[in-house]
């Protein structure tokens, strides 16, 4: 039989177990709390209220005939502040850049041209080509984010190229320096490319409707 020596022992080898076990366990448990609290923090950088505030103030931008009359739903670009079809019946081509001797560059040129309604310059003026047409006219603003977050319609670009185009492209930029006579998007580009990164940031959710 165990003496009443080995008992104690036994039972002071027992507590100093528990406790060991007890403290392993607190401190898992604070990891896991610390775990928790780093998904909860990442995940508030995830607001959909946030994130689809900010895309309905780009939208309003990319609705804009600045950027929309380069995105029609038909084969021939858009102009005017009335979104009337090209005038001189321009139409896209297999990569946008117009058909025959109808070219893009053949009137507009690397720089504005000067005076009135005179066309709009940029060396790499263009619609989107025909395999690729990313149509914003007639989009909703659902419709359009869906477009914008799909590789299969958005010419293949990840959420951070998607950024950078609207940021730094020198074709979108051009939309706030349209030439004489033509009206500015709703915001500035600097707040436009704000509104737009805030959207992805913050979960890139899809409007409503």
């Amino acid at each position: 039989m165990a003496t009443t020596k080995q008992l104690i022992y036994s039972l002071l080898t027992v507590t100093a177990v528990s406790v060991t076990a007890l403290s392993f366990n607190t401190d898992a448990a604070r990891t896991a709390r610390k775990a928790v609290h780093r998904t909860d923090t990442d995940g508030a950088a995830k607001d959909s209220t946030g994130s689809k505030k900010a895309f309905l103030a780009a939208y309003r931008v990319l609705m804009h005939p600045r950027c929309m009359n380069c995105h029609p739903s038909g084969e021939a670009p858009l102009q005017g502040d009335d979104s009337h079809a090209h005038t001189m019946n321009v139409q896209r081509g297999h990569d946008g850049k117009g058909m025959y001797a109808l070219k893009c560059s053949n009137c507009h040129q690397p720089q504005n041209s000067p005076g009135l309604h005179m066309p709009p310059g940029n060396p790499n003026w263009h619609l989107p080509p025909a395999d690729m047409k990313m149509v914003f006219q007639g989009k909703s603003p659902r419709e359009l984010a869906a477009q914008l977050l799909d590789p299969e319609r958005n010419g293949h670009k990840t959420k951070a190229q998607l950024i950078e185009h609207v940021t730094s492209d020198s074709l979108v930029k051009g939309g706030w320096n349209p030439g004489e006579g033509r009206t500015l998007p709703p915001l500035s580009h600097k707040e436009f490319a704000r509104q737009f990164k805030m959207w992805i940031d913050k979960g890139a959710y899809l409007p409503d409707k």
